[in-house]
C-alpha cells in the first residue's frame, strides 16, 4: 500500500485469544502447525530441507475456475471489520452503482454505529448492526439478504469468517492474506467448490494503474517471452505496529513473534502472477526463502517504547527482510520480498522481464526492444494511451485511497456480480498468492530448501482463461 494504512488492517479486536495464539505460534506450529502435513508439504521436508512433490487431496466438488456469478440487479454487501481498512472501504462500496450495504459488524460498537451513520448519509436504509462480541459475524452470515460478505479483520480470523460465509451460501471477499495455514487454504478451496460460492482474495494492487498497464503489455507480447518478475511489500510499519491506537490491539506485531517468513506476500505476488498467467497457463511450483536476523523491531522498541509497555515481554523472530524465489512450471522465476521492520522508502518493486526487455517500478521505468536501443531507461507513460486498461480509461480519477486501486477493485467485483460475469480472480488465486506465508517460514527453517507449492487448481492451471486483463462488458 502507498500510504500509512496497510492492506488488511484492521478490524477492532482484543488481543488474540489464548486458543488462537496456541494455534498459530511458531513454537506450537513448526511445519505441522502451519498445515504442512499431508495437505501440501510434510513436516519432514520442512525440517530436513528435502524437496518433494505432494499430490493434491481428492476434489470434493467441481472446479470454480471460469464459474460466473449469478446475475442480480443489486449487490447486497455485509461489512465485517470496521477498523482502519474497513472504515475506509465502506465509503467506496457506498459510492458504487447498484450496491447496498445491508449489514455491518465489529466487536467495537462505536465503529459499527459510525459505519451505519455513513450508510444512512449515503441515502440507503439503516443497516443491521452486529456488535455482540467477536463471533457475531456468524449471525450476520445467516441473513438471507446478503450476497457478498466483505472481511477486513485481523489475519487469524480470515479463515473462520470466509468459511462461515460460504457455509451460509454467501460469496466472500477477504483482505489479504486469505489464511495463515496451508490446510486452511485447502479447506477454503474445497468449500468454494462444494458450496459453489466464490472466495476471493481482494488484492487491490492487481488494479493499480501501472500494474494493469504492464499486464496488458505482457499479454500483448511487448516483453517477448516472459522470464522473471519481482514483487514486494517493503513498507516501514514500525511506528504503526507499536502505536497504542492505530491497531485495535497488538495483533499485527505479534505475528513477528510467531513466524519467520513472508507474512504479507500478496501485494507483490498477485500482480506478477497475473503477468505470467499463473493458474491460467502456468503455475507456481516451489518456493525457496531466506531471512535476515530479527533486529529491527527490538531496536525500535528500545529507542521509542517506554519501559513497562507490554511489548517488552515480546521476543521477535520474524526476519526483518525475507527474500523468496518462486519457480513456475514454465521455468520462470519470481522474487518476493517482505520488510516492515526497518527504515526504507515504500516499494512493491513490481518488476517484469522477458526476452524483449524489462519494466521496473518505484520509480516506473521501462526498456524494450525495438522501441529503445541506447541502454537507457525510457518513459513508461509513453505507453499509457495504447495499453492502459479500460477500467483506468473509464475511471481516470477514481475515488478512495491507494491511488484509486481500491475503488477499481470493488467496482469491478460488484460489476461482475451485477452482470453475472466470471470474477477476475478466484479461490485458487487467493490460495496461491497466500501460500508463501506458511511455506516461506518452512523454507527458512529448512535453511532455504525449496518447498512445494500445491496445485490448488488440481490441473486446471493448464487451461488458458481470462483474469484481471478483462474485456470491457458490452
Amino acid at each position: 500500500m502507498n500510504d500509512a494504512a496497510p492492506g488488511n488492517r484492521g478490524r477492532a479486536q482484543d488481543p488474540p485469544s489464548r486458543r488462537s495464539v496456541l494455534r498459530t505460534t511458531a513454537g506450537a506450529a513448526g511445519a505441522a502447525g502451519l498445515g504442512l502435513g499431508a495437505l501440501g508439504g510434510t513436516a519432514a521436508a520442512a525440517e530436513t530441507g528435502a524437496p518433494e512433490t505432494t499430490a493434491a487431496p481428492p476434489r470434493q466438488g467441481r472446479t470454480m475456475a471460469g464459474v460466473p456469478f449469478e446475475r442480480r440487479s443489486t449487490v447486497r454487501v455485509a461489512m465485517v471489520g470496521l477498523g482502519n481498512r474497513g472504515d475506509g472501504m465502506i465509503d467506496l462500496f457506498l459510492a458504487l452503482p447498484g450496491v447496498r450495504v445491508v449489514a455491518v459488524c465489529d466487536p467495537v460498537r462505536a465503529k459499527t454505529e459510525r459505519a451505519a451513520a455513513k450508510v444512512v448519509r449515503a441515502g440507503q436504509p439503516s443497516p443491521a448492526v452486529y456488535a455482540n462480541g467477536e463471533h457475531d459475524y456468524e449471525r450476520l452470515c445467516e441473513r438471507g439478504d446478503v450476497d457478498l460478505v466483505y472481511v477486513a479483520t485481523p489475519w487469524d480470523t480470515h479463515f473462520a469468517m470466509a468459511r462461515t460465509a460460504m457455509l451460509n451460501g454467501k460469496h466472500v471477499g477477504v483482505e489479504c492474506p486469505l489464511a495463515m495455514r496451508l490446510d486452511e487454504l485447502w479447506e477454503l478451496v474445497d468449500l468454494s467448490e462444494r458450496t459453489r460460492r466464490h472466495c476471493m482474495q481482494l488484492e487491490n494492487c492487481c488494479y493499480g494503474r501501472n500494474e494493469m498497464r504492464v499486464l496488458r503489455m505482457a499479454h500483448a507480447g511487448k516483453f517477448g517471452e516472459l522470464l522473471h518478475g519481482a514483487g514486494a511489500y517493503n513498507h516501514d510499519l514500525r511506528g504503526l505496529m507499536f502505536s497504542p491506537t492505530y491497531y485495535e490491539g497488538p495483533w499485527r506485531r505479534l505475528w513477528h513473534t510467531r513466524l519467520r517468513g513472508d507474512l504479507y506476500p500478496n501485494h507483490g505476488f498477485g500482480p506478477v502472477a497475473g503477468y505470467m498467467d499463473v493458474n491460467r497457463g502456468d503455475r507456481a511450483v516451489s518456493i525457496s526463502s531466506f531471512g535476515t536476523p530479527a533486529l529491527g523491531l527490538a531496536e525500535y522498541r528500545e529507542a521509542n517504547v517506554p519501559p513497562g509497555d507490554p511489548s517488552w515481554k515480546e521476543t521477535y523472530v520474524g526476519s526483518d527482510r525475507t527474500v523468496s524465489m518462486v519457480q513456475t512450471a514454465k521455468g520462470r522465476v519470481i522474487r518476493l520480498e517482505h520488510d516492515v521492520s526497518t527504515p526504507h522508502p515504500y516499494s512493491r518493486i513490481n518488476s517484469l522481464g522477458g526476452t524483449k526487455g524489462v519494466f521496473e517500478d518505484y520509480p516506473a521505468r521501462i526498456y524494450l526492444e525495438p522501441d529503445h536501443s541506447d541502454d537507457r531507461w525510457a518513459d513508461f507513460s509513453a505507453y499509457a494511451d495504447e495499453f492502459d486498461h479500460w477500467l483506468w480509461k473509464e475511471h481516470a480519477d477514481p475515488p478512495g485511497g491507494h491511488g484509486g486501486m481500491d475503488y477499481l477493485m470493488v467496482f469491478r467485483l460488484t460489476q461482475c456480480m451485477r452482470l453475472g460475469l466470471v470474477p477476475d480472480f478466484d479461490v485458487y488465486d487467493g490460495a496461491t498468492w497466500t501460500a508463501p506465508v506458511p511455506l516461506s517460514h518452512a523454507s527458512i527453517r529448512a535453511k532455504g530448501a525449496p518447498q512445494p507449492i500445491p496445485d490448488f487448481t488440481r490441473g486446471e492451471w493448464r487451461r488458458a482463461r481470462p483474469g484481471v486483463d478483462s474485456v470491457r462488458p458490452a
